[in-house]
């Protein structure tokens, strides 16, 4: 089984969390992808902590991935424009390569025209800034990561291990990224996106959360649940509940249970040879066509291809 290689490219300023995520999640994965880090010159990286790393490889390696990382670096080294030496390193990714940036490292995609025309995301708290430097890129800051084909990007910190996870769902399907999620003990998919994590007026002491609803909702994506539903299980008026949802996941009920149904169904169309009709019912579309609406519109291939690419790797 060939191995894909995952370069990741460590900047002046990296953060040495997310300079580790690739590694971690991507080195869980039973020996399907190898990971190299590498600086632009060869040689030891400062960090934005009070440390420096060593990294064995130099820019050369890059010309090799499959998949290049560039990790998050502090807001502070956020360059105007790119030094000599970065642009040379990053003119050394092959154009089928893919490229994923962590944080900030979107930032360093924009400055090298790689996210010109392309939708991205970066973390919330610098979106204002992203979006004064690049208004030709349309920047989505509520959400965790952006899947816009060969260029992936994704928001702060932690959306790193998200990101990550989906590249190995997306390549491996969603048992690999389940198992990987498991040996990391992080959850190998979150509900929502960046606006839950966005600083909110504090809740009135005993405010009710709309966690287990979210729960009881999962246990029941076979039926036509609506927010009337929702919002009688929690105990709440229609209105309150759609806000407090929003305000805790940074989705409105209804965009969450079709990400809920979207990801069940991936998840059946890769375990089981159930016909796409049933498994619609199952996880609680309507009809056929609307789950390969929904999914196409999430992935953009029809069950049948995403079933197929699995069944087919299973075979592999």
């Amino acid at each position: 089984m060939d191995k894909e290689r995952v370069v990741v490219l460590a900047l002046d300023g990296v953060y040495p969390f997310e300079l580790g995520i690739p590694a971690r999640i991507f080195g869980a994965t039973l020996g399907r992808y190898e990971v190299l880090t590498c600086s632009v010159d060869g040689r030891p990286v400062r960090t934005n902590a009070d440390f420096t790393i060593g990294v064995e490889q130099g820019p050369d390696v890059l010309a090799t991935a499959d998949t290049v990382v560039i990790a998050a670096i502090d807001p502070s080294r956020i360059p105007d424009d790119l030094s000599d030496e970065v642009t040379a390193a990053l003119e050394l990714i092959r154009p089928t390569a893919r490229i994923v940036s962590i944080c900030t490292g979107a930032f360093v995609l924009a400055a090298a025209g790689l996210l010109d025309g392309r939708k991205a995301t970066t973390h919330w708290h610098l979106a204002d800034l992203f979006r004064r430097r690049y208004p030709h890129i349309d920047l989505d800051p509520d959400v965790l990561f952006v899947d816009d084909g060969r260029i992936l990007t994704s928001a702060g910190a932690a959306s790193g291990v998200d990101v990550c996870l989906h590249i190995v769902r997306k390549d491996h399907g969603s048992e690999l990224a389940n198992l990987v999620a498991r040996s990391c003990v992080v959850p190998p998919f979150r509900d929502g996106g960046q606006a839950q994590y966005i600083p909110q007026p504090v809740p009135q002491p005993g405010a009710a959360s709309t966690a287990a609803t979210r729960a009881w909702a999962l246990e029941r994506l076979g039926e036509p649940l609506t927010l009337a539903d929702l919002a009688a299980h929690a105990r709440m008026s229609g209105r309150t509940f759609a806000r407090r949802f929003n305000d805790e996941v940074g989705l409105s009920p209804g965009r969450w249970l079709i990400q809920q149904r979207v990801a069940r169904a991936r998840h059946l169309l890769e375990a089981s040879d159930l016909p796409v009709d049933h498994i619609a019912g199952e996880v609680g579309f309507a009809t056929g066509a609307s789950l390969r609406q929904h999914l196409h519109a999430a992935i953009g291939v029809s069950p049948q291809a995403y079933r197929r690419t699995f069944q087919e790797s299973r075979r592999a």
